[in-house]
C-alpha cells in the first residue's frame, strides 16, 4: 500500500501541525512592536555577551601561552560556544527568553504554544547565527514581510516570538489537549 500524499483526509488532520492555525497566534496584541522590541533586546544581548566573550579571549590566551599555542585553536570553538550557549540555555530554559528579551517584553514560543525546549532553542540559535553570517545581517529584514513578525531561524525551527504580558491573558491550548479538535 502506498503512503498517502497530501491533502489529508480530514480524520487524520493532526491540529497541533497540520491543523488550522493556533488562536491565540492570530491575536495582534502579542505581536505589536516586536521587531523594535526584538532588535533592543538583541542589542542588550550583546552587552552581555561582548564582556563574557572578552574573559573566555583572554583565558585562553592564557592557556595559548601556557600550553605554547596548542590550546590557541580552541578559541575559536570557545567563542562560537559562548552566545550559542546564552542563547540556548536562556530560550529553553524556563522563561522562554534571553535577558535582553525579559527587558522589552519578548518571549518565544512553539507553533503550538508550548515553551521551546533545549533541543528546539538550539536549533532556533544555530539558524540564527548561520544566516546572519551568510546574509551580513540582511536577514533580519525577512521580519518585516509578515504580520507577526517571525524570522527565518523562527519559521524554521517551529518558533513565536511574542509579547510576554500579551500571553498572560491569552489562552493557550496546549497540543495534548488540542488533539481532539478538527477543522
Amino acid at each position: 500500500m502506498a503512503n498517502p500524499t497530501l491533502p489529508v483526509p480530514a480524520d487524520r488532520i493532526r491540529v497541533d501541525w497540520f491543523g488550522a492555525m493556533a488562536q491565540w497566534l492570530d491575536r495582534p496584541e502579542h505581536f505589536h512592536g516586536l521587531a523594535r522590541r526584538r532588535a533592543a533586546a538583541y542589542l542588550v544581548d550583546l552587552v552581555i555577551l561582548v564582556p563574557v566573550c572578552f574573559a573566555v579571549s583572554v583565558a585562553f590566551a592564557i592557556l595559548g601561552i601556557v600550553s605554547f599555542g596548542l590550546l590557541t585553536p580552541l578559541l575559536v570553538l570557545a567563542l562560537g560556544a559562548v552566545p550559542l550557549a546564552y542563547h540556548t540555555l536562556t530560550i529553553g530554559g524556563p522563561r522562554s527568553s534571553t535577558w535582553g528579551m525579559r527587558m522589552f517584553d519578548v518571549e518565544m514560543r512553539s507553533w503550538t504554544g508550548d515553551r521551546p525546549d533545549y533541543l528546539q532553542a538550539l536549533i532556533m540559535t544555530g539558524l540564527f547565527y548561520v544566516s546572519m553570517t551568510l546574509t551580513s545581517g540582511l536577514i533580519v529584514l525577512f521580519a518585516l514581510f509578515n504580520k507577526r513578525r517571525r524570522l527565518l531561524h523562527d519559521m524554521l525551527s517551529g518558533m513565536v516570538a511574542v509579547r510576554a504580558s500579551a500571553l498572560d491573558n491569552a489562552e493557550i491550548i496546549p497540543p495534548g489537549a488540542a488533539a481532539g479538535m478538527r477543522r
